[in-house]
């Protein structure tokens, strides 16, 4: 019989560590949380200094009544939950559920991986429940509660049932709008570029040069009559080099991965979204079984901020890189030194391989093609942030015509260090470095050609989901756990939809932002979010009692809450917007209402009336291609744009509102950007101020 019982969160931890004890040890999983707080209600007493209200979660009662008899078996129980303040809370939980304050031999086992060392090593290193790491996770669980209880019956009101807010969701909806109002706003810049081939004397290749500005320093173009007499000016010149200078460039290795910067190198590298790659590292980290092995814990814990790598796992990759590439290709300790980030919430170390001798090779056939194109990437960027730098010779010249000045550069690596296993698109590769060992100050060139470029500057990118993340992490919004379930949320309400990798705010997300922006203004506050987050840091340090924090922040939501019902009550709720169409069934005018895909056209009279129609929104625009209204369409993912009401006839659309007034340089349509009206055509670029509305 077994003396010993391990609880773990996940049933498939359960085999693998059972391997590593024996048959004194017996092991079962909670399967995640087994106490919550109640759906139904708020579910904490405000009345009575804040105190949660925790039930057992549906479902628990068949795992919690087995767990029961097996600790009744035991002389010691072990809570192995993850190494985290989530599992910290689960094993408290835990001992709550089972009453296991009752038994003195119940102890608290943590290990950053699943291997036999650290899980036997994790039982030599038993302790209590870490009390702060649980009061700080309550806290942030009851913080959320209040948020998404409190709130969002104020957008069931206004917009639609069953719409939620929340407390790092609600800011990560605002960061994706304020994007998308950017870049509607932006207006492009005109400027030119202007390249040059030079021959070379003895030389049949061509020497590729860009423009760089004048004695002086670089100078931008800006116009066509700018670019024109630089040109004019150049015809007149005798070209040759007046600058070379040679250096030597390193390139240091990357840090080992960090939960965020896992998503962000994953959706880069493999188009991996958040939430599939913490999938795909739960799976590597759990245990894979392995052909000969057995089932094995392939990585360490994926939820980390911390760069940090144990002594052990630093000597035995040094160890390996030496063997393998040799002793100059292993860095010196100085080379990783790297100063902690403030942030950092626990003494977890970076994500890295269990064991870094187990190669992706070995274990290809035993992992499917992402599990093993995740675990490559985890295996490499390790290997390659214990490596030494790379080593760049790199040349750079000036050449003079008259006044004006190009400049061309290359760059040759002369040793690979890390990049012999890690490489990202970034790295450069130089094509001119053979033609620049053929001159030196004072080599005369010929000019062969010029090549005039126009550009227009470029509006902010649309956030993906791995610039989100980074985003985020930069703002301290969001923790590791939290940043794909925050993305999951956003993409599953429907507030915003992803295209091509890029993210898009929806009509209903919108409408979502504009309310909790005018209503709740502190809620959806960057900087007020993150000091929440220091906050909860400081729970979990022991620095702050986790009911000052709850207590500062409820009245100040409850006072918030109220405030927005009353002003709120002035706002008419948006799905009783009533129009001119007729339902062709009943008769009634039909009204406007909020779908999963954003405004639609139902009758009033449902459920004895059910019928519906897609809502076109007229903007008062004639269509420039064919004379009939533009109205406001949706792509099937619910992204807005502007479109003829004559489609398919008519192929008219844009991403932005067209107006109506025409084009004076052009005679083309123009579009509302901010408070500017612009041309569409962006060779025109015309641009004038929006006429303010005359007042009544």
């Amino acid at each position: 019989m077994a003396k010993y019982l391990v609880i773990v969160e996940s049933p498939a931890k359960v085999k693998t560590i059972k391997k590593f004890l024996g048959k004194n040890y017996e092991v079962a999983a909670s399967n995640g949380h087994v106490r919550d707080l109640p759906k139904s209600q708020l579910g904490i007493d405000v009345e009575h200094d804040y105190e949660p209200k925790y039930i057992t979660i549906r479902g628990k009662g068949d795992i919690l009544a087995k767990l029961r008899k097996e600790v009744k078996k035991a002389d010691k129980i072990y809570l192995a939950t993850d190494p985290d303040r989530e599992g910290e809370a689960i094993s408290w939980h835990l001992s709550k559920a089972l009453k296991l304050e009752e038994n003195k031999n119940v102890y608290r086992i943590s290990f950053n991986e699943i291997t036999k060392n650290a899980v036997k090593t994790s039982l030599k290193q038993a302790r209590d429940i870490d009390m702060n790491l649980v009061d700080a996770q309550q806290t942030r669980r009851m913080l959320d509660r209040m948020v998404g209880y409190r709130i969002s019956p104020v957008l069931w009101a206004k917009v639609k049932r069953g719409l939620s807010a929340g407390r790092v969701q609600s800011v990560a909806l605002r960061i994706i709008c304020d994007r998308e109002e950017e870049i509607n706003a932006f207006i492009p810049e005109e400027y030119w570029s202007l390249d040059a081939q030079f021959a070379i004397p003895g030389e049949k290749k061509l020497l590729a040069a860009k423009f760089y500005g004048n004695e002086k320093g670089k100078m931008d173009i800006s116009s066509r009559e700018e670019l024109d007499k630089i040109v004019e000016s150049l015809k007149k010149e005798k070209y040759q080099v007046v600058d070379v200078k040679k250096s030597e460039r390193v390139k240091k290795a990357p840090l080992p991965f960090t939960t965020s910067t896992l998503q962000q190198e994953a959706a880069k590298a493999l188009n991996f979204s958040t939430q599939k790659t913490m999938r795909l590292a739960q799976q590597l980290y759990e245990g894979i079984d392995i052909k000969g092995q057995g089932t094995v814990g392939l990585i360490t814990y994926l939820r980390t901020d911390s760069v940090r790598i144990s002594e052990e796992a630093d000597a035995a990759a040094r160890e390996y890189i030496t063997n393998a590439y040799g002793e100059k290709y292993t860095a010196k300790n100085e080379e990783n030194a790297k100063k902690s980030n403030a942030k950092i919430q626990d003494a977890h170390e970076a994500i890295r391989p269990s064991d870094i001798t187990r190669t992706p090779v070995m274990v290809k056939e035993s992992l499917s093609r992402d599990q093993f194109r995740l675990y490559q990437l985890i295996w490499k960027r390790f290997a390659a942030s214990r490596m030494s730098s790379a080593v760049y010779e790199t040349t750079s010249i000036k050449i003079g015509a008259g006044e004006y000045r190009f400049h061309v550069s290359a760059s040759k690596i002369v040793f690979e260090g890390f990049m012999s296993v890690y490489t990202s698109d970034e790295d450069e590769k130089g094509e001119n470095n053979l033609l620049l060992k053929s001159v030196d100050t004072d080599t005369k060139l010929e000019l062969k050609d010029l090549e005039e470029k126009q550009h227009f500057t470029q509006p902010p990118a649309h956030f993906t989901e791995a610039s989100l993340v980074k985003t985020l992490e930069e703002l301290g919004i969001g923790r590791p756990s939290t940043y794909a379930p925050t993305i999951t949320t956003l993409l599953a309400r429907r507030y915003i939809v992803k295209e091509n990798k890029n993210l898009y705010i929806t009509e209903l997300g919108e409408a979502v932002n504009n309310i909790m922006v005018e209503a709740f203004p502190e809620i959806v506050d960057e900087r007020f979010t993150a000091n929440m987050e220091s906050l909860l840091d400081k729970v979990a340090e022991g620095a702050i009692p986790w009911k000052t924090v709850v207590s500062n922040f409820y009245p100040d939501l409850e006072h918030a809450v109220q405030a927005a019902e009353k002003d709120l009550e002035k706002v008419k709720k948006i799905e009783d917007e009533v129009t001119d169409v007729i339902c062709e069934l009943c008769g009634r005018n039909m009204v406007v209402k909020y779908g999963p895909h954003g405004k639609f056209l139902a009758c009033p009279g449902f459920p004895e009336c059910k019928n519906t129609k897609p809502y076109l929104e007229k903007i008062g625009v004639s269509c420039p291609k064919c004379g009939k209204e533009v109205v406001l369409k949706k792509t099937k993912k619910g992204r807005k744009y502007y479109g003829c009401e004559a489609n398919p006839e008519c192929d008219f659309m844009s991403w932005q509102k067209p107006s109506k007034e025409k084009c004076p340089e052009c005679g083309g349509y123009m579009v509302e950007k901010g408070n500017k009206l612009v041309c569409a055509d962006g060779q025109c670029g015309f641009v004038k101020e929006k006429e303010k509305e005359k007042q009544k």
